[in-house]
């Protein structure tokens, strides 16, 4: 596998977390602006090396180019460390959580190890989601979610809740896969958006 220097993969680690947020490829300028660059010009040089390493490629039509990043291509070796998601009492499970959250790069796609973390789910409320207690979600973090989405949420800053999210005028709903459950319902206000549920590890 190609390494690349560190300014080339904080341009790639940018230009993905663009696309993602944004739905489109950013500009050159934008690129220089967000990495300390003085010119389009050094860019240019460092996608040509993205490029050539086979991570991204410029296409180019009618005398204009786009970017497109290739999701399918690990992004350093093929093991990453990822961050825990604290329990609901300030700590951790320990029993789970003892020492890092090592998962395989290909798991994340496109995604860097710092846009995701881990969770132990606490409960089986999922369960019709095939998502049960002590299985390790993989959270991407994301600050809002749209209705339908599966969402780790933090209760009055303590209870870590995964769900389905709804809005429901000033408040929300976290619906449960599992009919021994029941809906939580809080206010907006109370509750924070931690991301959006991707993936799960579960031990044999």
């Amino acid at each position: 596998m190609q390494t690349r220097s560190r300014r080339q993969r904080e341009i790639l680690d940018f230009i993905v977390g663009f696309v993602e947020s944004e739905g489109y490829e950013p500009s050159y300028r934008q690129i220089a602006s967000h990495c300390g660059l003085s010119s389009k010009g050094g860019v240019a040089r460092h996608i040509a090396e993205l490029e050539r390493k086979g991570l991204l490629k410029r296409i180019r039509e009618s005398g204009s180019f786009s970017l497109e990043v290739f999701p399918s291509k690990p992004a350093g070796d093929h093991i990453c460390e990822i961050e825990w998601i604290e329990d609901g009492d300030g700590g951790k499970r320990r029993e789970a959580q003892d020492g890092p959250l090592l998962i395989p790069r290909s798991m994340l796609g496109y995604l860097s190890a710092k846009k995701v973390r881990g969770m132990v789910v606490p409960d089986n409320a999922m369960e019709g989601d095939h998502i049960l207690e002590g299985d390790i979600a993989i959270i991407e973090r994301k600050s809002f979610a749209r209705d339908g989405d599966k969402v780790a949420v933090r209760i009055e800053g303590k209870r870590l809740v995964l769900g389905s999210y709804y809005r429901k005028g000033s408040a929300i709903e976290l619906r449960p896969s599992n009919d021994n459950y029941e809906s939580v319902r809080v206010q907006a206000d109370k509750a924070r958006i931690l991301g959006l549920y991707r993936g799960l590890l579960r031990r044999i």
